[in-house]
């Protein structure tokens, strides 16, 4: 079994009625809704690769709270075995975002609870209610 190292970022942003999540839509089957990451490459720290990932799929350069991270790790169907490390990134501009075509469909700022539903996987929904209670 390989075990798959990955890190991102849940990025958020002050909207007029409180904190948004911005969630990104795979273009891979299925199409879920998750937050910015990937695969660590080569020598890369978790943080390195969360700063890379959030450019890549998004064209955000955005600064990483490495203060407050969440872990999660999981079975794959293919037998592999996934260990994804978020940090936080906080957007404080109105920059545009420019999806990556090969990997993201779409993307979106939701509120809390629109966020929290329009999450594909338990374990992400797990991770952004640790993420909203640290931000409150």
């Amino acid at each position: 079994m390989a075990i798959e190292v990955t890190s991102g970022a849940v990025v958020y942003r002050q909207g007029e009625n409180g904190i948004e999540y911005l969630l990104l839509e795979s273009q891979n089957k299925g199409h879920f809704w998750g937050f910015p990451k990937g695969h660590v490459e080569g020598d890369e720290s978790l943080e390195e690769t969360a700063i890379r990932e959030i450019k890549e799929e998004t064209q955000l350069e955005l600064p990483i709270d490495t203060s407050f991270k969440v872990y999660t790790e999981y079975d794959l169907p293919n037998g592999n075995h996934k260990q994804m490390t978020l940090y936080t990134a906080e957007l404080n501009n109105k920059e545009d975002i420019h999806l990556q075509a090969e990997e993201i469909k779409n993307c979106g700022w939701f509120n809390y609870q629109d966020a929290r539903e329009r999450l594909t996987y338990e374990n992400l929904k797990e991770l952004l209610d640790q993420v909203n209670d640290h931000l409150k």
